[in-house]
């Protein structure tokens, strides 16, 4: 393939992904947008492979080592369930991270191609920011992996000190970035190199330790964003237009996906990096200690809530990460079914952070085939709460806390929340009392209009069905 003939491809490439984020926008096209997405990656790896900078000799390991990564791609699609989809993306961020990071090494020993003068600080600065970015996301992401399945707990670490901290290391990799460009052969500036790559994976470890369980989702997008700019930096190493293209449109997007999380939670970009938002789970009480009752819960049978739903005009269904883990869309699309053949008027409201990943509840309902038509967003249906019959809440906590208008001194304060307790009766579906994934206690449940339907929500959901169809 000539190299005009790879531009034009790479060209196509980059439209086509654009199409895919603008796809990816709205549910009713985001199959359109995968598919752009699919068509556009393909193309620039043809391009690629096929292209003038490829020799033969280097085809068949290039072949080989797609086999291996596609294998291992097509093998996550098959058993990842859609449960595990946030710690998996965090996963993939960090081999795009690790991925910057061995190419900028081997760019840097490769002596196939000479810079001088200007050209060679240019390349060695594209080098050392492209390593410094992409060590901080692969550490970063690694951790952000062990958070959201549960392998590390969600309280934030916080350093003594971890701002001055954070502000030594950044002068001493700008320390060794000035020495690394002035190193007079490949020898003398590795060391430089490794030791910023090693304050550069610390950075990334200390700094997604130190952000509290709550903000996970804005730390899902932050790290998207984190791995284009790495795909970026690695482009412009290996002077590839396309990866910095598409780097950027990541990098960019996921920048902007961060910003919108920020808002959905009422936080900002810098008190997110700052952590300590989300203490994880509460500490248990002391032997001989009792927690003090925040109020009375009233419990209610699969039988009363499918009396509540039968008798109710309008309903209002939240879905949270409790309903994801149980795999229980299936059957609430059959009870969303059930009831609009009755005439009830059924929708679903959706907070931007539901489900620990962006996004999240919105594929999951598209998944059991529920209705795009029915499913808005937090700001679309916020208002209607106070006139429907009967909110129910399965597997949500956080996103519905009334602490979060009402009590200044929650860590949740200012915090956008669903108004489910609004409705004329609220139905919330939980395992147990326990707080949720930001550690705050959950006023709602104590609420007069409020019920609490405890069990496993798949099988309770169930029960409800069976109990509505009899």
């Amino acid at each position: 393939m000539s190299q005009s003939l790879a531009t034009v491809a790479y060209i196509g490439a980059a439209i086509l992904f654009v199409l895919s984020l603008g796809g990816l926008s709205n549910p009713e096209t985001s199959r359109r947008g995968n598919l752009f997405g699919m068509v556009g990656m393909a193309l620039a790896v043809l391009a690629t492979i096929f292209g003038p900078r490829v020799g033969p000799s280097g085809i068949a390991w290039i072949i080989v080592a797609l086999v291996i990564g596609g294998g291992i791609g097509l093998y996550a699609a098959k058993v990842v369930k859609m449960t595990q989809m946030p710690e998996l993306v965090a996963l993939m961020h960090s081999l795009v991270g690790l991925a910057a990071c061995l190419v900028g090494f081997a760019s840097y020993v490769d002596t196939s191609v000479q810079f001088t003068g200007t050209e060679k600080i240019i390349h060695e600065v594209e080098i050392y920011i492209g390593i410094l970015i992409g060590a901080v996301t692969f550490s970063g992401s690694l951790i952000a992996f062990g958070k959201l399945n549960g392998k590390i707990g969600g309280k934030p670490l916080l350093l003594p000190a971890r701002h001055w901290l954070n502000l030594a290391a950044l002068l001493i990799v700008i320390w060794f970035g000035r020495e690394f460009i002035h190193a007079p052969t490949v020898a003398q500036g590795m060391t430089p190199l490794i030791v910023m790559t090693v304050i550069a994976l610390l950075f990334g470890v200390h700094m997604v330790m130190a952000i509290g369980g709550a903000d996970m989702p804005v730390v899902v997008s932050m790290l998207n964003s984190y791995s284009g700019w790495a795909a970026a930096a690695t482009g412009f190493m290996l002077s590839n237009d396309l990866l910095i293209v598409t780097g950027a449109l990541v990098g960019s997007s996921g920048a902007i996906l961060s910003y919108i999380m920020c808002n959905a939670m009422n936080r900002n970009f810098i008190s997110v990096i700052a952590g300590g938002f989300g203490s994880g789970a509460p500490a248990p009480a002391k032997s001989g200690e009792a927690a003090a009752p925040q109020g009375e819960v009233v419990p209610v049978t699969a039988a009363d809530t499918a009396e509540l739903l039968r008798e109710a005009k309008s309903v209002i269904i939240v879905p949270g990460y409790g309903m994801a883990v149980a795999q229980a869309q299936h059957t609430v699309y059959e009870i969303t079914k059930t009831l609009r053949e009755k005439g009830v008027n059924v929708r679903f409201g959706i907070h931007p952070v539901a489900g620990r990943m962006p996004g999240h509840m919105n594929v999951l309902l598209a998944e059991a085939k529920v209705p795009y038509d029915i499913v808005m967003e937090m700001d679309e249906i916020n208002d209607d709460f106070g006139g429907t019959d009967v909110a129910m809440v399965i597997g949500a906590n956080d996103i519905v806390n009334p602490a979060a208008q009402d009590d200044p001194s929650s860590p949740i304060a200012g915090m956008p929340v669903l108004e489910v307790w609004k409705a004329k009766t609220s139905i919330v579906m939980k395992r147990s009392m326990a707080s949720g994934y930001a550690g705050v206690d959950n006023p709602l449940f104590y609420k007069d209009n409020n019920r609490m339907l405890f069990g496993d929500a798949k099988k309770m959901l169930d029960e409800v069905l069976i109990a509505l169809k009899s």
